[in-house]
């Protein structure tokens, strides 16, 4: 496993990739509304990459098709935006993004609430959410990747969800993704020695019942096997020698 230290320069160049991705999100959030398609997100947040003279990195990447996977409800990851596809109240939308700012690559997922949504699905957001921040109080120097693995997955399955399995976190730089590949839930082995300089995709993947997903016959979409809820959360972290820098959350 080769994971790549970045230097000073690099990493000013990863901050400046996810700084335009977080104002990318921010303007997507505010579209949601019922009645907007995934196809007008997708192209809110496609303009809005191009105008900035970036690259949307998922477009094209293994033949996906579009700028910006759009995850409605069941749907965990990787959907395909469509005309046809209309959010309705009551709904949550996962939006995944990501962007090339000179070279360097950017990641990041939010799900969000259309409109008024259950008490469940409130609950489910916040439960992905906070098992983020709960997995990088072990982004630090000295700590080992798989601790950052059992404390998200530790603190969702403690509210009886499910933790995706299938699919996992990633480093990230030149390319999308790189070494190492983060999992969600605990591991038998400790894992490779946190250092300065690692950039690190972490994003849990929770389901409200099972953990297990399925693939549609689009090749991309993942589903819940169980039809329940999923939600999506992730940020493009620094590992520093102190606490780790969230460089996808937005700033002031």
């Amino acid at each position: 496993m080769a994971v790549t230290i970045k230097s000073k320069s690099e990493i000013e160049l990863m901050r400046e990739s996810c700084r335009l991705l977080s104002l990318v999100h921010e303007e997507m959030r505010k579209a949601i509304k019922p009645g907007i398609t995934t196809y007008q997100i997708n192209k809110i947040g496609e303009d809005m990459i191009r105008s900035f003279g970036c690259i949307p990195n998922f477009k094209n990447y293994n033949g996906f098709p579009a700028a910006i996977c759009i995850s409605v409800n069941d749907e965990v990851v990787h959907g395909i935006p469509s005309k046809k596809r209309v959010l309705k109240e009551g709904d949550i939308v996962s939006l995944d993004a990501g962007l090339i700012y000179k070279g360097y690559h950017s990641d990041a997922a939010r799900t969000h609430a259309v409109g008024k949504v259950s008490r469940e699905a409130e609950k489910l957001m916040e439960v992905t959410k906070q098992s983020f921040f709960e997995g990088i109080k072990f982004a630090k120097a000295g700590c080992h990747l798989y601790d950052i693995s059992a404390a998200i997955g530790d603190y969702a399955e403690s509210f009886g969800y499910g933790v995706v399995t299938d699919l996992c976190g990633h480093g990230i730089g030149t390319e999308l993704h790189q070494d190492p590949e983060i999992p969600n839930y605990r591991q038998k082995k400790k894992g490779i020695r946190l250092q300065p300089g690692m950039t690190l995709a972490i994003e849990p993947m929770i389901n409200a019942g099972t953990h297990e997903v399925n693939w549609s016959d689009d090749g991309w979409t993942v589903t819940t096997k169980d039809g329940s809820l999923s939600a999506h959360y992730e940020n493009t972290v620094l590992i520093t020698d102190g606490e780790p820098e969230i460089l996808t959350l937005e700033r002031s």
